[in-house]
């Protein structure tokens, strides 16, 4: 045990000393809403170099008739064992049958209408899960069991995704092989990826899917607005950022290995029909897992606690964690787009941030952890040591355990919450603005060119003009113990982390401004009734507020 803290907190004051900087100097400042610029975040997985472009034999990519069989009898066993998985305690199946819900197009109009961004995230988030409850859904299955949502509606997620649009955005955008689309088999227990360089092309992609390859969209927000808009409004509901990938597969066939994941997945099928298999954690170590899992064979996984085909206007979640692979039957395609959140978003990614920091304070602020360790702790204590009885070793570990109690005195927790915060910020996809808000905000500021010289360039913002944030979590303070800065999200790229985290740092006349307006959301506020000293400091926030598209007006 002792060994175990020693080199935890070793870990800690080696690898995260920038952090732990930070969040002291804040703790120990005055001003109680300071905190640093981002250091590190979630960092998109690195792809290993892909070898030249293989293209396998269609032939080979297709189930054997002895396959074929085997997937009409999974299609069966689904179906026929719905009311089993009722019962299950690791699994769940709900039928939606009968029930009624508004269509993708009709939500997200009247989405537009709901005046709070949160409560915008809750409708949808209930609408994706309907007809289960999202309190139930939280309390039963979230981070705990996998859930699927049967519908019998094809049409229930019309408009999301398609085929047509991917085929249009291959067209007309500038989709990169391993940057935006992955082209991958999986036979005879080989998982491969035959990405060319370059441009991806509809000639070459489409030909590759007729090979009897997966087609796999990495960041399909980048190119559609439709799911960019659903990815904006999620993310205000999980507190971390959310993802998608879009699956195309061909009849017959598989695309990608058995493997498990690091992030909470929910499958939202588009197109056709898949056939899911899911297992359990081969482990407690394998539970909520920090990373994502290598491939495995079909003999490391063993049973499946789930066998089903889900058809278009399904849902099928499960945690991280959970290994997963999905195959096509031999008579229809699929496409399936998978949302996705809470990658590293843990308590222990939390404490990485706290810990340090609290060991920085605690050894400037106590002499207890300054004092030195016993001259001869060596000679009792390490691996070499770790099997003698030694009164020496319990009174060293007792010593140890008492100090690690003591740092929780010293931990600046909002501090690091803030910094966490910041990494979100970072990670965040741009809010979509309403064609009303485009029209209240800098986008429809009538700035233009005419008669050879620039027109209505200042904006004319007035002491009762009403203004609010565009998003409730568009903007966020914090500090380093020094400065202020306002951290935002609207100059976010649609491609993750492609910008930089954009800041602006605060004069002290605006700080509590700033915090006025954002505790305000939803509520409008007149330009006057910021607490400022000067109708000058008030009017000079709101301004360059209103430059960032951060804000937007009443009228």
């Amino acid at each position: 045990m002792c060994i175990k803290i020693t080199m935890v907190l070793l870990f800690f004051c080696k690898s995260c000393k920038s952090n732990c900087m930070t969040l002291a100097s804040q703790a120990k400042s005055p001003p109680a809403k300071k905190i640093k610029k981002k250091e590190n975040g979630i960092q998109p997985k690195k792809k290993p170099n892909k070898k030249k472009r293989t293209r396998p034999l269609k032939s080979s990519m297709k189930l054997s008739s002895s396959e074929k069989e085997t997937s009409k009898a999974h299609q069966w066993r689904s179906e026929a064992h719905d009311l089993v998985f009722f019962q299950e305690k690791d699994c769940e199946t709900h039928d939606g049958e009968g029930s009624e819900s508004p269509a993708l197009d009709a939500l997200l109009t009247d989405l537009v209408k709901v005046n709070n961004s949160r409560d915008r995230a809750n409708r949808l988030f209930q609408w994706l899960l309907h007809p289960v409850q999202d309190k139930s859904f939280f309390r039963d299955n979230w981070e705990k069991k996998p859930i699927l949502i049967q519908r019998q509606n094809p049409d229930y997620y019309k408009g999301l995704f398609s085929t047509a649009e991917f085929d249009h955005i291959l067209r007309n955008d500038d989709v990169q092989y391993g940057v935006n689309l992955d082209v991958t088999s999986y036979t005879n227990g080989k998982r491969e990826t035959h990405n060319p360089p370059g441009r991806a092309l509809p000639y070459t992609v489409w030909d590759f899917y007729e090979s009897g390859c997966s087609l796999r969209m990495l960041n399909p927000q980048a190119f559609s607005s439709t799911v960019w808009q659903v990815l904006s409004i999620l993310q205000e509901k999980f507190g971390s950022m959310a993802g998608a990938n879009v699956y195309l597969t061909p009849a017959g066939t598989q695309g990608f290995a058995p493997h498990y994941d690091d992030i909470e997945a929910f499958i939202l099928q588009l197109e056709g029909k898949k056939h899911w298999r899911v297992y359990n954690p081969r482990s407690k170590d394998e539970v909520l897992p920090l990373v994502s899992s290598p491939n495995f064979s079909q003999d490391e996984i063993g049973q499946p606690i789930m066998d089903v085909v889900l058809e278009a206007g399904d849902l099928l979640y499960f945690p991280r964690g959970f290994i997963h692979q999905g195959d096509c039957l031999p008579d229809a395609h699929s496409m399936h787009i998978t949302v996705s959140s809470f990658q590293r978003n843990s308590w222990g990614d939390l404490l990485l941030k706290l810990m340090p920091a609290a060991l920085e304070i605690a050894m400037e602020e106590d002499i207890e952890f300054r004092k030195g360790l016993p001259l001869d702790y060596l000679q009792f204590m390490g691996v070499q040591n770790s099997e003698k009885e030694d009164p020496r070793r319990d009174k060293f570990v007792a010593r140890v355990e008492g100090l690690m109690k003591k740092l929780v005195s010293f931990a600046p927790v909002d501090a690091a919450v803030d910094q966490k915060a910041r990494d979100f910020l970072h990670d965040c996809l741009p809010p979509v603005l309403s064609a009303e808000e485009k029209a209240s905000s800098v986008y429809g500021a009538p700035a233009r060119w005419g008669d050879g010289e620039a027109l209505d360039v200042t904006v004319k913002l007035k002491g009762q003009t009403q203004i609010r944030l565009v998003r409730a979590g568009a903007a966020r303070l914090c500090g380093d113990g020094e400065t202020v800065s306002l951290f935002y999200t609207t100059e976010n790229s649609r491609v993750y982390h492609k910008e930089e985290p954009k800041s602006i740092e605060m004069k002290a006349e605006h700080i509590d401004a700033m915090e006025f307006l954002i505790h305000s959301y939803p509520k409008f506020v007149s330009v006057a009734s910021f607490p400022c000293e000067t109708m000058e400091a008030k009017m000079s926030l709101a301004e360059l507020l209103f430059e960032k598209g951060l804000i937007h007006t009443a009228e």
